[in-house]
């Protein structure tokens, strides 16, 4: 389903990839500093989250602000909120690379104010872009170690703009329960050589769906 979100004086291009039953629970997902919602990854994973009933809303926001991209994922965490189409319990937010660092950044912003209701049950951040590529020696990692709730990352193991001893470090100084789910030999788009785009891809999708339905199970015990 097709669906355009007010923001500011424009709307965001998304899509929503709803399930067969009613969801109780949906992810938003978006992509990274180019390209757009219907890269590949984003795309097999919202179908595979909505084939096991999880909705997905994946959204398209073009900027390489990163305080604009922060401000589109925001604008969406609200939209689907408010939505009387979907009554969700809670979302993930999910993203790729650039993405995932303005997910980190709303959950960072939400969970600081009194806005934090429990809306937002986690963070996926696939490829996280912990540093630029040969720049070890600045991190992105603030808005990580502020951040309380759940976080799974799924990096490859050869990304260039994530080095793996580095996320180790930081996920040890994570106050929040966290899980990295290394892709072997992957680099920064995820690509391994020697292997297809969907065997990664199913690998990848399959880490987000267990990681998911552990912390929905985690919060109703």
């Amino acid at each position: 389903v097709k669906v355009k979100i007010p923001f500011g004086n424009k709307c965001l291009d998304a899509i929503f990839s709803v399930p067969e039953k009613k969801p109780t629970y949906g992810v938003i997902l978006t992509h990274g500093a180019g390209g757009d919602m219907n890269f590949p990854h984003l795309v097999s994973l919202a179908a595979c989250l909505a084939s096991h009933g999880v909705l997905c809303l994946r959204f398209t926001c073009k900027g390489l602000n990163l305080v604009y991209r922060t401000k589109a994922f925001k604008a969406v965490v609200e939209y689907l909120k408010l939505s009387d189409d979907y009554k969700l319990s809670g979302v993930f937010l999910a993203g790729r690379s650039m993405g995932s660092r303005a997910a980190a950044s709303v959950i960072r912003q939400l969970s600081q104010g009194d806005e934090d209701d429990g809306f937002i049950q986690g963070l996926v951040c696939l490829s996280y872009p912990l540093h630029r590529p040969k720049l070890q020696s600045k991190l992105r990692d603030e808005d990580l170690l502020l951040i309380r709730c759940p976080v799974l990352f799924v990096s490859g193991s050869a990304d260039e703009m994530c080095e793996k001893q580095l996320l180790e470090g930081v996920v040890n100084k994570m106050k929040a329960p966290k899980k990295i789910h290394w892709i072997d030999k992957a680099n920064h788009g995820m690509a391994v050589k020697g292997r297809t785009t969907n065997s990664v891809m199913e690998e990848i999708n399959a880490q987000v769906f267990s990681w998911l339905t552990e912390n929905v199970q985690l919060e109703h015990k």
